[in-house]
This record gives structure tokens, C-alpha cells and sequence, in this order.
């Protein structure tokens, strides 16, 4: 039996160990804007970290929780694996959805997106020290608790630590159904178009007022208008607000824009688009705010290489593996960009991100975490 084949061996045998972590971590509520509980999650994870003989940091943050980072090994280059805690679903959500195992799947919020991934960086690194395995190039993991809300509190942190690492593998869920691998996420950007206008009686004297919602009426077909789709750039209007009374002229009214661009020079199209907006109505005005919060990462050569790794490793495992990518950012975005070879993806599988129906589908809690495993000895 080959050393790949006995970590997959180990973690079968362990699965059932697997699904209890995993039970706990999603029963263990942690959403974005809760830093008590972030905090919480952060120290039973510094705990599970340190009873694998990590060197562990957990760094605080006073806008977000508190950060985990955890190394096995202090050679330079090395792995990096990215994981985040925070989820989307508020606190007191466990109340109505428990966690519950049916038909070979695990459902609660936080499961899938990616308290499933936590889980398998823990394990793999377990197994590979569990079985004599460990790499000579060390190993950190580092687990934010703001990538849902756009990784404002850790984003420097992540860059650094990329910059001192050979590869990131991103432990983000596979994509669903077939568990592919992202070697490509859109950049994204979010913006705020705000239209400034006067207020006035609208019986007595609407001649005096400016309207705010009928400029921004007029430039919304010109933002939607942006969108490209032969270079895979979408404009979405998404929410819109103005206005106090029906019997005032508003002065104000607003837009919020999600931008999603394949490379670059779409996302400095789309950013002068929007801050060269010129108001039709004399008098109006129109303030841009925000602009790209993740830059693209584009499937490059060096994501290829390490697919080429993981798709070895999964042949001798005999997993089926594929690559993909999608609109949604995560934080393999940012050192993508940095030029250091990333892969995404490496999670579990299952469906269901953000959604009613997350779950994760069980069986592949040993399969990812022994591909997580193989990767990290080649």
C-alpha cells in the first residue's frame, strides 16, 4: 500500500471522529458580526491545533474576531492553507436548524461554508503526523473570521503570510455537485452610486425641486449597460432607495452595485465607468463610493501546476476530481494576485453555501482530507 493510500486508509477508519469535530464546530454558532462567539470558536480551535503540535498564535482583532494561526515546522517556503470561521447565518440560528445527519449528510449553518474545510486541514495534518508522513517544508494554517464580510480585519495578515509560503491551498467547499477544484474566481467590487438632488413641495412648488430618483432612474440602465458578458463582467443593480414622502421631491437617492470582473483591466473599466457617471438633470449630483474589494484570480500556469499535483494525487486514490471556477471571491483572491500559486476548492463536498439546504456530504470528509493529505507531501 502506498503512503497516500494509507493516509486515505487512516481517515476512513477515523470518519466517524471526523463528523464529530465537525458536529461540534457548526453546533459552535459563529457569524460574521459576532465576535464573542468568533472569539469563542477561535480558542477551541487554538486547542485542537496545539493537541497536534502546532506552534499556535491566536491574534487578536478589535473589529472582527480573533484569528488562529497554527505551524507545524519553521523551514521557509512551505504551504499555507487558508480557512475562514465566520459564517453568514445570525446567532440564534442553530435554534430552528439543529444539526442533523440524514441520507449520508450533515445539515446546519456553517457546515459547507467551511466548517467542513476546518475540519479537513485538522485531519490531514493529524493523519500525516499520526502516520510518520509530516513534510520536511512546514505547514501553516491560518483560520479568519471575516472573509464574509470581505476580510477587511485579516487581508494584510493573509497577504504576508502567503508571501512567506510556496503554495496556498484554500480549504473554500468544492463545487457542487461534482466537487471540482477553483483554478479561477472573479475579481469582485461593491459600490455605492449616490444622487444628490433638492427637496421641494411637490404640489406647491415641484418646478424648484431636483428629483434624486429620477436621476438615478436615468443612470441605471447606463450602469446595467456595463455588463459583458463575452468578458465575463456583470453589473448588478441591486438595491435602491431614495426619497422620505410621497409629497416631497426626494434629494437623495442611492444604488448599490455588485461588479464582478475575469481580470484586471475590466475591473479599471468598470471603476472609471462608475466614478465618471455625469448627472442628466441640471443641478444633480452623483458621488461614487467603494469600489473592488477582491482582485481576480485568473487561471493561471502555475494554478495548473498544482491541479496537475492534486489530480495525481486523486487518480492514485482513485477520486474523481475536475477544476472549475466561479463569480464568488474568497480569500485565494488576494494571493493569487500576489503571484503565489494558489488552489481553491480543497473543502468538502456537498451544496448548499449560504443557503437552507447546506450540507456536506459525509463520505467525503476522509476522501478530501487524504487528498488535503497527498498534496501536502508533494
Amino acid at each position: 500500500m502506498t503512503d497516500n493510500k494509507r493516509l486515505h486508509s487512516y481517515l476512513r477508519d477515523h470518519a466517524p471522529d471526523m463528523v464529530a469535530l465537525l458536529t461540534r464546530l457548526v453546533e459552535m454558532e459563529s457569524p460574521s458580526d459576532h465576535k464573542p462567539s468568533l472569539d469563542r470558536l477561535a480558542g477551541a480551535l487554538a486547542t485542537e491545533a496545539l493537541s497536534l503540535g502546532a506552534e499556535v498564535a491566536v491574534l487578536a482583532r478589535e473589529t472582527a474576531g480573533d484569528i488562529v494561526r497554527a505551524r507545524w515546522g519553521d523551514a521557509a517556503g512551505g504551504t499555507l492553507l487558508l480557512c475562514h470561521m465566520d459564517t453568514v447565518w445570525e446567532l440564534g440560528t442553530l435554534a430552528t436548524r439543529p444539526v442533523r445527519i440524514e441520507d449520508g449528510r450533515l445539515y446546519g449553518p456553517g457546515a459547507f461554508d467551511m466548517k467542513g474545510g476546518i475540519v479537513n486541514a485538522l485531519w490531514a495534518v493529524r493523519a500525516l503526523r499520526e502516520l510518520g508522513l509530516m513534510p520536511l517544508r512546514r505547514i501553516t494554517l491560518l483560520i479568519t473570521s471575516d472573509e464574509e464580510t470581505g476580510s477587511q480585519a485579516s487581508r494584510a495578515l493573509i497577504e504576508a503570510e502567503a508571501v512567506a509560503h510556496e503554495a496556498v491551498y484554500v480549504l473554500e467547499p468544492a463545487y457542487p455537485p461534482l466537487g471540482a477544484l477553483k483554478t479561477w474566481r472573479k475579481g469582485t467590487g461593491e459600490y455605492t452610486v449616490t444622487v444628490t438632488g433638492r427637496a421641494a413641495h411637490a404640489g406647491a412648488a415641484p418646478e424648484q425641486g431636483i428629483n434624486a430618483i429620477v436621476e438615478l432612474a436615468q443612470q441605471i440602465p447606463t450602469i446595467a449597460a456595463l455588463t459583458d458578458y463575452a468578458t465575463g463582467t456583470t453589473v448588478n443593480v441591486g438595491v435602491i432607495s431614495g426619497g422620505s414622502r410621497s409629497n416631497v421631491v426626494p434629494d437623495r437617492a442611492w444604488a448599490e452595485v455588485d461588479v464582478r470582473t475575469m481580470n484586471a483591466a475590466e475591473a479599471a473599466r468598470i471603476d472609471a465607468a462608475l466614478r465618471g457617471l455625469t448627472p442628466r438633470l441640471p443641478g444633480a449630483q452623483i458621488t461614487v463610493g467603494g469600489g473592488a474589494n477582491r482582485p481576480p484570480m485568473p487561471r493561471s500556469e502555475a494554478t495548473l501546476a498544482l491541479y496537475a499535483r492534486a489530480k495525481a494525487a486523486a487518480d492514485e486514490l482513485g477520486l474523481p476530481l475536475s477544476e472549475t471556477g466561479t463569480g464568488g471571491g474568497s480569500d485565494g483572491n488576494f494571493t493569487a494576485a500576489l503571484g503565489v500559486p494558489t488552489l481553491d476548492g480543497l473543502g468538502v463536498t456537498g451544496d448548499g453555501a449560504h443557503a437552507l439546504h447546506e450540507h456536506v456530504e459525509l463520505a467525503s470528509l476522509p476522501e478530501r482530507a487524504a487528498l488535503l493529505a497527498a498534496l501536502l507531501r508533494s
